[in-house]
């Protein structure tokens, strides 16, 4: 990992953790293509204990249905990839946590795995608050694997912002 990128997801990180702690919010994390990175820079700040529940990092379907209750039928109709296993994702980590926000990123990061209707660097986001609809958001990222990773990790911490500035 490159020093700039860092300190670009470091920096997203301590506002989205400041923002939370300032709203007496906490925060967890469903991740299937990005492997915990979303957990590891909000973990990385001091005091993150103050705002951050937990992570989990549910990377084979299965792990999505034990963890945090995706559908066994939501995966067989949508794929793994997709928004309503996002929405699924998000929604049963708040569950399962008890944390105030979740944010769940499912993808492919590469460099295979892509097909013509789910091509490589495809990454749906899911947000989750209590009392509220969940957001479900589709992005299409290029480049190789660890650039679509960060870049699933930027905008999970960015949804994150703006979940605790609503």
């Amino acid at each position: 990992m490159d020093d700039d990128g860092d300190g670009a997801l470091r920096s997203l990180a301590e506002r989205a953790g400041s923002l939370l702690l300032a709203r007496h919010r906490r925060a967890v994390t469903a991740e299937s293509c990005t492997g915990g990175w979303v957990a590891k820079f909000l973990t990385d700040i001091p005091g993150s204990s103050q705002w951050f529940e937990c992570g989990y990092v549910t990377y084979s379907n299965a792990a999505k249905q034990q963890s945090i209750g995706v559908r066994p039928e939501t995966l067989t109709a949508f794929g793994a990839v997709s928004g309503p296993t996002a929405e699924q994702m998000a929604v049963g980590a708040l569950q399962a946590s008890g944390a105030d926000v979740s944010v769940a990123i499912t993808g492919i990061a590469g460099p295979d795995g892509g097909s013509p209707g789910k091509p490589v660097g495809l990454v749906w986001f899911a947000l989750a608050v209590r009392g509220a609809a969940p957001i479900v958001r589709r992005q299409h990222f290029s480049g190789d694997r660890e650039r679509i990773r960060r870049a699933s990790v930027a905008t999970a911490l960015q949804m994150l912002i703006e979940a605790a500035l609503s």
